[in-house]
């Protein structure tokens, strides 16, 4: 594929991307993180090597990245500076002896990374996505998430909400149960 091709796929499924987080976003009540999410998508680090591996918007370039580098630079400055990422969370508690884990996210960053598994699973699987992919996704890949039990309990809840009930009840519970008025913002 042409650089040219890249270039505008890329940035067409980070649009789109984006405009599925906000609206997910937008329908749990937050607003801010809807219209902000992602931004870092557009600096030179995350943009250009998003363009160079491109995938035909059938997965993530970062996938390409490191099995061609060993890593993922994109990746690596993407996770540091977003919120709705468990990886933002880990840290070497006080009794460092314990080693690295994951750290509670407030309640608002664990419902945007919902809602952005749910755009991601939905933009890489545009004709075939129902409301069990983000599930099967997190369930594949768990083993490997070092999350502090509270984010993994409110994230699997949600997750099997959207699953077994779908969106609008899921959304419904989101607004109604979790206090994201005031949950930390950092």
């Amino acid at each position: 594929m042409s650089l040219w091709h890249n270039f505008w796929g890329h940035l067409t499924t980070i649009l789109r991307h984006k405009k599925m987080v906000k609206r997910y976003c937008f329908r749990a009540g937050l607003y801010r993180q809807g219209i902000s999410h992602d931004w870092s998508k557009y600096s030179p680090v995350e943009f250009w090597n998003g363009v160079r591996y491109y995938q035909g918007g059938k997965r993530s370039p970062n996938t390409a990245e490191k099995e061609d580098k060993g890593y993922t630079a994109a990746w690596l400055h993407h996770k540091g500076r977003n919120r709705h990422h468990y990886e933002y969370w880990i840290d070497l508690p006080v009794d460092s002896s314990k080693g690295l884990q994951g750290m509670p996210m407030p309640a608002r960053y664990v419902v945007e990374m919902f809602c952005d598994r749910m755009a991601a699973s939905r933009n890489y699987n545009l004709d075939s996505y129902d409301d069990s992919f983000p599930l099967k996704y997190y369930e594949k890949n768990k083993g490997h998430y070092l999350m502090h039990p509270q984010t993994v309990e409110l994230l699997e809840r949600l997750l099997h909400m959207l699953a077994e009930e779908g969106e609008e009840k899921t959304f419904a519970y989101i607004r109604r149960e979790l206090d994201l008025k005031h949950s930390p913002r950092f």
